[in-house]
């Protein structure tokens, strides 16, 4: 049994941690496939990330409804955390979450199981944020679209092994879309929705 004097800490300094690592998810998003660093550094739970915890604790609150795969929602420690550091509902239903949180990539649902948000409203999607093995080495993906001059190569180690794959239906789907946020320990990158992959090597 965990008490709340022995859950994993938040951000040390609440305000300039937010900040710092809203940043990075932001440079992140506008540069699909560059690694960015998250640098403050947050207690972690069970299977949670240092990453994954940096951006629940920047980007979720009681507003945010938020979806988990079994790894993380049979984890006691990682509920109790998120909801004493976030206070964000966790929910059953992954159609109306705001985010979702993937500790095992190759049991990644179906996208389309989440919000794909409105033609009115696009932003009424689910991020979902998936932690891999690695982001700096494993398969090379070419990507393009907005915010990427040329072609982003990301060379990384990705579960589900058909991620973009699967992503391709937000080439039929937009302005709607799921956008993917991937994490490795301290590191993220993120794959909007407008992101295309070219090819990939082996």
């Amino acid at each position: 049994m965990t008490t709340i004097a022995e859950l994993p800490p938040g951000f040390a300094d609440k305000v300039l941690s937010a900040q710092s690592t809203f940043r990075s998810v932001m440079d992140a998003m506008a540069r699909p496939g560059s690694v960015q660093r998250i640098v403050p550094m947050a207690g972690t739970a069970g299977p949670m990330m240092r990453g994954t915890a940096a951006i629940a604790l920047t980007l979720f609150d009681h507003d945010t409804p938020l979806w988990l795969d079994a790894r993380m929602s049979e984890s006691s420690d990682v509920l109790k955390w998120l909801k004493f550091h976030t206070g964000a509902p966790v929910i059953e239903d992954s159609s109306i979450a705001a985010f979702a949180l993937i500790s095992d990539g190759g049991a990644l649902p179906s996208l389309e199981r989440f919000a794909l948000g409105t033609n009115e409203y696009p932003d009424r999607s689910t991020t979902v944020i998936i932690q891999v093995d690695s982001l700096s080495s494993g398969r090379d993906f070419e990507l393009l679209g907005p915010g990427i001059d040329g072609v982003a190569v990301l060379q990384a180690s990705i579960k589900p092994f058909d991620l973009f794959e699967r992503l391709r239906c937000n080439e039929t789907l937009f302005p709607r879309g799921i956008d993917v946020v991937l994490v490795a320990d301290d590191a993220v990158v993120a794959i909007p929705r407008t992101t295309r992959i070219v090819s990939k090597g082996g």
